[in-house]
């Protein structure tokens, strides 16, 4: 894959998360950052999210995927390449495709329990049916096409859409916190994936359960709850065993204090629910 290419998909604010970098102030689109090579107090680095480019308003740089890795591991174009590799660039090829449909005009058209045979039949497939009261059948206009799907629905009101065809967000990208009164041991767990939580209320009996937990919906929303989790004595996460999850693993066991990495539980598949699907088709 040439240089073009791979500042084209590789997110920019993946690679940013890689080096412990996350956003002072954002917005939708953009973002402030700290400078990449000296200190400062007020954040100069924008990061434009769509172009998948930044600008030192401090300097007058400009920088790429590829020049952030230069100049932060202090490295030629060769080396930046070799270091961006180490994510998975077709997966992100693929989220880049399925990505870009939620710049098309959508329209919600009703919200519902889910009833539908092919999701419930969808749900079976994931070994999760039981768990479907935590998510919704979500009707919705796009592209010209109605479309049914599994939602499970964020902090800030949109909604994760899967069905075996998509994988998008409709309205604002946020995480979910699902939080319980009596969680006296301050304690929390990390998902990746809404899919992955539904999996762990398969193994784990709900009325045994007393944490709260944290579904990310993405790992570049590890920034929104950074603060929130100093209040934690304890964090555990379930992340996929992937280039971003062990990336956002990193930068979580290099900033909170006694975190617990359960990926290593399923360490021979991608997630928790690939490793939950493995094991109850054996059953």
């Amino acid at each position: 894959m040439n240089c073009e290419k791979i500042k084209e998909i590789v997110n920019i604010r993946t690679v940013l998360e890689s080096f412990n970098l996350f956003p002072v102030k954002e917005n939708q689109r953009t973002a402030f950052y700290f400078a990449l090579d000296r200190e400062e107090k007020i954040a100069s680095l924008s990061v434009d999210f769509i172009k998948n480019k930044a600008f030192d308003f401090g300097t007058g740089k400009s920088y790429d995927v590829i020049s952030i890795v230069q100049q932060i591991n202090k490295c030629s174009v060769s080396d930046a390449l070799t270091y961006l590799r180490k994510f998975d660039l077709s997966t992100l090829e693929t989220e880049r495709v399925k990505k870009s449909d939620n710049t098309i005009n959508y329209e919600i058209i009703q919200v519902q329990d889910v009833r539908h045979p092919a999701l419930l039949q969808y749900l079976r497939s994931r070994k999760v049916f039981e768990q479907r009261h935590f998510v919704k059948e979500i009707i919705y206009r796009m592209a010209g096409k109605k479309i049914f799907a599994i939602g499970f629905k964020n902090d800030s009101g949109g909604f994760e859409i899967r069905n075996r065809y998509a994988k998008i967000c409709l309205g604002q990208k946020d995480v979910t916190w699902i939080k319980n009164r009596c969680n006296t041991n301050n304690e929390v767990i990390i998902f990746e994936g809404f899919f992955d939580y539904l999996t762990y209320r398969m193994i784990v009996k709900e009325e045994d359960s007393v944490l709260d937990y944290l579904i990310l919906n993405s790992t570049a929303m590890l920034f929104k709850v950074k603060e929130k989790l100093k209040a934690y004595h304890k964090i555990s996460l379930f992340l996929d065993n992937d280039p971003n999850g062990l990336a956002t693993k990193e930068v979580i066991e290099n900033n909170y204090q006694n975190v617990e990495d359960c990926s290593l539980f399923y360490a021979a598949f991608k997630d928790l629910n690939e490793w939950f699907c493995s094991f109850k088709g054996k059953l």
